[in-house]
């Protein structure tokens, strides 16, 4: 059986492709991020900032779509595809190219979204306002994570949305469970915020956490994965875990994970594909396991600082 490839996109030196020990790169000294399954076995990615393009299996690129925005990420829903812009837009791709959905610009409160970058020394650091991730659920429900401006949703593929969460939650990630509609969680400075009625409402969870400011969010096979640190800046974070369909508290992965990861594992940066699971934190550790989390080894050191992960 062919060793599974993982693909660790950054932001600025392009695609590294890991199949065990060996590392290709593709796509060097561009920027690539949202790296996200679509539906010929491919993946989506945004390339260079303005690109949405595709890689299919056998690793050909080819774009889809370009526009004047900077796009940030993406997620496809049957034959459509949506991508979110770093001002706050939401896209929907069709053959006359990326239109913006004008029912995104509408949403009730968007008039209070902020920047989620803080102010050090007078210069501005993280992201700013913008879509910072988009996923949907099995049964096309869109849900939009806004930086900061909570997780709009919509149930009529992008025409009208409604908040949920509110804004200062802060979310980092937002991703549905690929099979059961109604489950979604999110990464925020809050904690880990769940809903079982497919976003309209959450809860949120911070038992067993070391400190409340997560980032990155992943459904497996039997588990729920999240990360967290003290603040977006820390020197070190921690990955932690919980059955789905537990009410335990959380607790930190172990038996062959590191207790701390060096600097926290940033959005889109935990990925699941059947029983294996791959994490990558901010120095480009990449850690994976094949057992669902059970165990874990340490195949590759020091990648470029990683925008996104995903299993082929």
């Amino acid at each position: 059986m062919a060793t599974p490839s993982i693909l660790v996109a950054t932001w600025a030196n392009g695609l590294f492709n890991v199949a065990g020990k060996i590392v290709r790169q593709e796509l060097a000294d561009r920027s690539v991020r949202s790296l996200v399954a679509d539906s010929h076995g491919g993946v989506l990615a945004i390339v260079g900032g303005h690109s949405l393009c595709r890689r299919s299996p056998d690793g050909k690129w080819t774009e889809l779509a370009k526009s004047e925005f900077d796009l940030s990420c993406c997620v496809q829903v049957g034959n459509a595809i949506f991508i979110g812009t770093d001002d706050a837009r939401i896209l929907h791709v069709n053959p006359d190219g990326a239109q913006c959905l004008e029912g995104f610009d509408a949403v009730p409160g968007r008039e209070k979204w902020y920047a989620g970058s803080a102010i050090i020394d007078g210069k501005r650091m993280g992201p700013p306002l913008g879509i910072r991730s988009i996923t949907a659920t099995s049964d096309g429900v869109l849900l939009a994570n806004v930086h900061v401006g909570g997780i709009p949703r919509s149930t009529d593929s992008g025409l009208t949305w409604q908040p949920t969460i509110d804004i200062d939650t802060d979310v980092h990630q937002v991703c549905a469970h690929p099979t059961r509609p109604d489950f979604v969680i999110a990464a925020a400075a809050v904690g880990l915020c769940i809903s079982r009625d497919a976003g309209k409402t959450w809860t949120i969870e911070q038992r067993g956490l070391h400190a409340p400011h997560c980032s990155a969010v992943a459904f497996g096979r039997h588990d729920m994965f999240v990360s967290a640190s003290i603040d977006p800046f820390a020197a070190q974070g921690a990955v932690y875990r919980r059955s789905i369909d537990s009410n335990d508290p959380l607790h930190p992965l172990g038996r062959g994970m590191p207790q701390w990861t060096d600097g926290k594992v940033d959005t889109d940066c935990i990925a699941t594909r059947d029983s294996m699971v791959a994490i990558i934190d901010r120095s480009g550790r990449l850690f994976v396991s094949y057992d669902d989390g059970a165990s874990w080894s340490y195949p590759v050191d020091r990648l470029q600082v990683p925008s996104g992960l995903h299993i082929c």
